[in-house]
């Protein structure tokens, strides 16, 4: 396993901290529901491991993009890996029910599923050194 993967994981990790948090206190709070709710929690936990990957993991990597730019490329590179997060995250609550506890729990799933996905995706695509 690379120093770089486990940094991302580590950053995945608080990354997972923040995005289990919105949606538990979007849920507890009747803000939003599991659905809605999982998708504002996801661009809160995407932004923060943008900022934190693009600081700690990929500190070394500068692409040429502005942070707005950035961010949004992105985002949409975690776009697979937040299809497959989203899914697990679905069949979760399907199978388990729809508790707070549980969403928690699919948010987890759903975040160990995607991890390698986005991986990929951020090395490759956002954080990618530009050939010269």
């Amino acid at each position: 396993m690379s120093a770089r993967f486990l940094r991302f994981a580590i950053v995945g990790t608080l990354g997972f901290v923040v995005d289990a948090g919105v949606l538990a206190l979007l849920l507890t709070s009747e803000v939003a529901g599991f659905h809605a709710g999982r998708c504002a929690s996801f661009l809160a936990g995407a932004s923060f491991t943008w900022a934190a990957n693009r600081r700690f993991t990929f500190a070394d990597r500068r692409n040429g993009h502005g942070r707005g730019a950035e961010w949004a490329r992105y985002v949409a590179a975690m776009a697979a890996g937040a299809a497959l997060n989203y899914g697990v995250y679905a069949l979760v609550l399907h199978v388990f029910g729809y508790t707070a506890v549980v969403a928690v729990l699919a948010v987890a799933a759903g975040a160990i599923a995607g991890l390698g996905l986005n991986f990929l995706a951020a090395s490759r695509l956002v954080f990618a050194v530009r050939r010269q």
